[in-house]
C-alpha cells in the first residue's frame, strides 16, 4: 500500500508546473481525478451491463475510455491544459447523449444522458463559474434536443431502439443516478479538500511572512528609533528633524586601545560587546535613544522621543550608574576599565543619512561640545556643561566649576557630577 502511494501522488500531480497558481494547480487536479473517475465508472457500467445480458453499447464505454485516456497522454506531452480540458469536457457532454441515442430513448436507455451534467459541473470546477453558463446551457440544449426525440418517435415502430429488459432499465436508472451523485459529491468534496490544503498553506506562508516582517521590524528598531523607522517605512522623503533643545551623552573607554593591544579581536569584541550591552538596557530603562558607538565611544541622547520629559536628569541617571557598573561589576568589568563621561544641552539636528547601510545620527554645537567636554574629562567623573548644569542643579550635587579650554570652543564652565542629591538636603557648592 505504502508502494501505491508515490505513484497515485505523481499521478495526481501529474501535468503540473511549479510555475502554476494555486487556482491552475487546482483545476488540473480535478480534472485529472474526475477523468480517473469517469473511466473508472464506464468500466463498471459497461461490466455489469454484460453481467445482465445486453453487449450491444460495449464498444462506446470502451471508445469513451481509450478517447479519455488518449488525450490525457496527449496532454502529458504537450501540456496544453486548455486544449485537453475542452476535449474532456466535450467527451463528458457529448458521450452520454450519444449512448443514449444509440439504445432508444430515456427509459430504454435508463436515464444515461445524466452523465452529461458532469460536463457543466466540471467547466464551474475546472474553467470558472462564467464560462460554465455555455456548457450548462448545451446540456439543457441535448437534453430537451432527447426529449424531443423521445415525444416524436414514442410511437414509432420500436426498430429503431434496443429491446431491453423492463428490470435491467430500472436497475440502470438506479445505479445512473447513483454513480452520477457520487462522482459529483467525490468531486465537490475533493474540491474542498484541496481548497482548504490551499488556504491552510496560504495560513502558514502568511505565518512565516508575519515572522520576517517581525524580525525586520525589530532590527530596524535596532538601528533606528521607533518614530523615525515608522516614518522612514512610509515616505522616501529624507528626514531631519530639528530640536531646539536635546541633552546629548558620550561616554569614553580610558585608555581603550592601549590596553587591547594585548587581545585578541574576539577578546576586544567580547569585552566591548559585554560593557556596550549593558549600556543598551539602561539607555532603555532610562527612556533614552542610543545613538550609535564609536570604537570605544558610546553616543546616547535624551529629548528625542516623548518618554520622558526630565531627559537631562535620565541621562546624569544613566551616567552616574554606567560609572558604578564598571568599578563594582567585576564580571562586566574584569579589565578594571574606566569611563570619561560629557553631557550637552542645546540645539541638534537629527536624521537619516544616505540610502544604503543608512543610520540615524545628530549633528551641531551641541554634539560637538559633548564630545570635547568628554575628551577633556577626568576617568570615572561625569562633567556637564552650564547648560546641563543649570538644568540639573536642583537634583544633583556637584563640585565647584571650572573654566577648561576646549579645542574650537575657547574656554567654557564645565562642572563635575558628583550624584543625585539625597530629599531634603541642601544644594552644595
Amino acid at each position: 500500500m505504502t508502494a501505491g502511494r508515490p505513484l497515485l501522488e505523481r499521478l495526481r500531480n501529474a501535468g503540473i508546473s511549479p510555475t502554476d497558481s494555486e487556482e491552475l494547480r487546482l483545476q488540473k487536479s480535478l480534472l485529472f481525478f474526475a477523468t480517473g473517475l469517469i473511466s473508472l465508472a464506464s468500466m463498471v457500467w459497461l461490466s455489469i451491463y454484460w453481467q445482465l445480458g445486453p453487449r450491444f453499447s460495449s464498444n462506446l464505454p470502451f471508445a469513451l475510455q481509450l478517447l479519455l485516456v488518449g488525450n490525457l497522454l496527449v496532454y502529458l506531452k504537450t501540456l496544453n491544459f486548455n486544449v485537453f480540458r475542452l476535449i474532456q469536457l466535450s467527451l463528458f457532454l457529448f458521450t452520454p447523449f450519444v449512448a443514449q441515442w444509440s439504445i432508444g430513448g430515456f427509459i430504454t436507455a435508463s436515464g444515461i444522458s445524466l452523465w452529461a451534467l458532469l460536463a457543466p459541473i466540471g467547466a464551474l470546477l475546472f474553467i470558472g463559474t462564467r464560462e460554465s453558463g455555455a456548457w450548462f446551457f448545451a446540456y439543457v440544449f441535448l437534453t430537451m434536443l432527447s426529449g424531443g426525440f423521445d415525444y416524436y418517435l414514442a410511437d414509432s415502430p420500436s426498430s429503431w431502439q434496443q429491446a431491453v429488459p423492463t428490470q435491467t432499465t430500472a436497475f440502470f436508472f438506479a445505479l445512473n443516478f447513483t454513480a452520477v451523485s457520487a462522482i459529483v459529491y467525490l468531486l465537490l468534496r475533493y474540491s474542498d479538500s484541496e481548497k482548504h490544503r490551499v488556504q491552510q498553506r496560504l495560513q502558514e506562508a502568511h505565518q512565516l511572512l508575519q515572522i520576517e516582517q517581525e524580525r525586520s521590524e525589530r532590527l530596524l528598531l535596532n538601528i533606528l528609533p521607533a518614530p523615525i523607522a515608522e516614518r522612514l517605512k512610509n515616505s522616501k522623503e529624507p528626514i531631519a528633524d530639528g530640536f531646539a533643545e536635546v541633552s546629548v551623552m558620550f561616554a569614553d573607554i580610558v585608555n581603550f586601545t592601549r590596553l587591547a593591544e594585548g587581545l585578541t579581536p574576539q577578546q576586544v569584541f567580547a569585552m566591548l560587546n559585554k560593557i556596550f550591552s549593558c549600556f543598551d538596557e539602561l539607555a532603555e530603562q532610562y527612556g533614552l535613544e542610543k545613538i550609535k558607538t564609536i570604537g570605544d565611544a558610546y553616543m546616547v541622547a535624551g529629548g528625542l522621543n516623548d518618554a520622558r520629559s526630565d531627559y537631562t536628569g535620565a541621562l546624569a541617571d544613566m551616567a552616574i550608574e554606567m560609572c558604578r557598573l564598571l568599578r563594582d561589576d567585576a564580571n562586566i568589568n574584569a579589565m578594571h576599565l574606566e569611563l570619561r563621561i560629557g553631557i550637552g544641552s542645546g540645539p541638534v539636528v537629527a536624521g537619516v543619512v544616505g540610502k544604503k547601510k543608512f543610520i540615524y545620527d545628530l549633528w551641531g554645537d551641541t554634539v560637538n561640545v559633548a564630545s570635547r567636554v568628554t575628551s577633556e574629562g577626568v576617568p570615572g567623573m561625569v562633567q556637564v556643561d552650564e547648560l546641563s548644569y543649570r538644568r540639573l542643579r536642583d537634583r544633583f550635587d556637584f563640585h565647584p566649576g571650572q573654566t577648561i579650554h576646549l579645542k574650537g570652543k575657547g574656554n567654557m564652565v564645565v562642572h563635575r557630577l558628583i550624584g543625585r542629591r539625597e530629599a531634603g538636603a541642601a544644594p552644595g557648592a
